[in-house]
């Protein structure tokens, strides 16, 4: 099941982002770090209605921030669509749960939130060293559009983007 994240979940996601930390940083993927994301990223996406969780019989699966924000740096790239879009921020699956289709689940869900919302377009992006992210995008139909710098690191962003068919 996804829900609408709550204050009480907060707990969880920061464990769960703690965890994730450490298994990137295991295979050199340094998008996420002690500076980013913090708590008070994910306790401003909650009370903006923005964040979401899977959770299976009490247990918190993953959560995906969905919003409209796109940050500056996409004004530079060449996306396939000039229109609305929805974007996928801050992703990630409880360790103990990968591999389960967790991941899928929320990326669907994402697709499902844009056209319940009448938005047939969505955008992400990804650390070009966070492999596992970046197979998810192409496995869940994102098309590679182009690249960024961001957030100050060494290596650049993917960015992708995703036409969805009204007809889901």
């Amino acid at each position: 099941m996804i829900r609408k994240a709550c204050l009480e979940d907060l707990k969880k996601i920061m464990e769960i982002l703690k965890e994730t930390i450490v298994e990137m940083h295991s295979y050199g993927n340094y998008q996420w770090d002690k500076n980013y994301p913090k708590e008070k990223d994910f306790m401003k996406d909650i009370e903006s209605g923005d964040l979401f969780v899977a959770e299976k019989d009490s247990i918190l699966l993953g959560f995906i921030c969905i919003n409209k924000t796109e940050p500056i740096e996409y004004n530079e790239l060449n996306w396939s669509l000039n229109e609305e879009t929805v974007v996928v921020h801050r992703m990630a699956v409880n360790p103990s749960y990968r591999r389960s289709g967790v991941g899928t689940e929320l990326m669907t869900f994402a697709d499902s939130l844009a056209l319940k919302k009448n938005i047939k377009y969505l955008k992400t992006d990804t650390y070009s060293m966070n492999k596992k992210m970046n197979s998810l995008f192409v496995k869940c139909g994102y098309k590679l559009i182009g690249e960024m710098s961001f957030l100050g690191k060494e290596k650049p962003f993917y960015c992708y983007d995703k036409v969805l068919n009204k007809a889901k």
